[in-house]
């Protein structure tokens, strides 16, 4: 298995933009805490982790084409990572079905990254501390706060056995953990 080192460098390498390294660092620490969550051994944790961090490894050449976006870093992480990790990325573009617990929740933490970022970014001190799950509920109904996050998406959290408060409240807490490394 690819090293969790190895792989930010490959990000990092691959991606130029800031904000996009830490959109998948962010959905990297929301994979290892649902992981966690649902009482999977360590080396999941960090499987999951993985798949989180490499999702978006090929956006910068595929923005524009979302058609290829994920087949090229499947491609380039056949044989590199196990199979489960490259599938769950894949699905997380809409290119196979979603079919494991990683599938559903990296296609679930994919949209809520920006979400909770949006989130902190309203507030004063545009920090993840003071962001409360509350907070994110009540955000959830305006539908011109952060347009791009896919409520639909975020809600297929159900598929994992949790609720939209219960999603929300470990992908904040997460995120919160680790906000020195998110830049927030």
């Amino acid at each position: 298995m690819m090293e969790r080192e190895r792989a930010l460098a490959l990000v990092r390498e691959r991606i130029d933009n800031a904000n996009l390294v830490n959109h998948c660092v962010a959905a990297e620490v929301i994979m290892e805490a649902l992981a966690r969550h649902l009482g999977l051994p360590e080396n999941d944790v960090a499987r999951w982790g993985l798949a989180g961090l490499l999702h978006d490894l090929d956006y910068a050449e595929t923005a524009e084409d979302p058609e290829r976006h994920a087949r090229g870093a499947a491609e380039e992480l056949a044989g590199v990572v196990d199979e489960e990790v490259v599938h769950a990325i894949l699905a997380h573009a809409g290119h196979v079905p979603l079919v494991s617990a990683m599938d559903r929740a990296l296609y679930a933490a994919d949209p809520t990254t920006g979400f909770i970022v949006a989130a902190a970014l309203v507030r004063p001190d545009r920090s993840l501390a003071g962001v409360e799950v509350r907070s994110l509920k009540k955000r959830w109904k305006e539908k011109a706060f952060a347009r791009g996050a896919s409520r639909d998406q975020m809600d297929t959290c159900t598929g994992l056995g949790l609720s939209r408060e219960e999603f929300l409240g470990i992908a904040l807490e997460a995120m919160q953990e680790r906000a020195g490394e998110l830049g927030l």
